[in-house]
Parts: structure tokens; C-alpha cells; sequence
């Protein structure tokens, strides 16, 4: 059978996705601190998934901007509303904002 050219080794998924984890936990414990620094690693996170074609948890997808890529913290820098069967995640960074529905 022929090797897919288009996918990588499992080995280095398995380990991108360790990497990607591991970048979240940082930039939640890091944000306090030097919030840049959490947006970077959020940055570098997506960056890693789009090399190795990995798709992100929808638990990690609510937790930075689709638009300007911040690392959410409720309160902080964004606001968390609920409307009409809706999650609404609002960026205080670049007034974007998202929906996501709620099952």
C-alpha cells in the first residue's frame, strides 16, 4: 500500500499534541504575569496544529480570539454572555466577537 504523502508521522502528531497542551497550561499560568506572553504561546499552539494538521478541542478554541489570537481570561480581557441558545465570547482586544452554540 502507498504512503500518504499528506500526513505525518504518528509518532510527531502524538508529541504536537503534547506540545499544544502543554503551551495552554503555560499561557493560563503565565497570563497573570505577562499576559503578551500567554497571546505568544496561544500563537505558537495554533501554529503547531496547522504544520501537523491537527484539529484543535473545541475546549481549547474557546479560550483565545479567533481574530486578534489572545489567550480569554473571563473578566479580564474578554466577556462570556449567554443569548438565546448561544455562548457569546466577546474580545476586549479587538472587539470581535464569537458565537458558539450550546447543545
Amino acid at each position: 500500500m502507498p504512503k500518504k504523502h499528506h500526513q505525518k508521522p504518528a509518532k510527531q502528531v502524538k508529541i504536537a499534541k503534547n506540545r499544544i497542551k502543554f503551551l495552554f497550561q503555560h499561557a493560563k499560568e503565565t497570563f497573570k504575569e505577562d499576559s503578551k506572553l500567554a497571546d505568544r504561546y496561544v500563537k505558537t499552539a495554533r501554529r503547531i496544529a496547522m504544520r501537523y494538521k491537527i484539529r484543535l478541542p473545541s475546549s481549547l478554541k474557546k479560550r483565545f480570539c479567533k481574530h486578534c489570537h489572545k489567550y480569554f481570561v473571563p473578566g479580564a480581557n474578554c466577556r462570556i454572555r449567554i443569548h438565546k441558545h448561544r455562548i457569546i465570547y466577546y474580545c476586549f482586544g479587538c472587539k470581535h466577537h464569537m458565537r458558539h452554540p450550546i447543545k
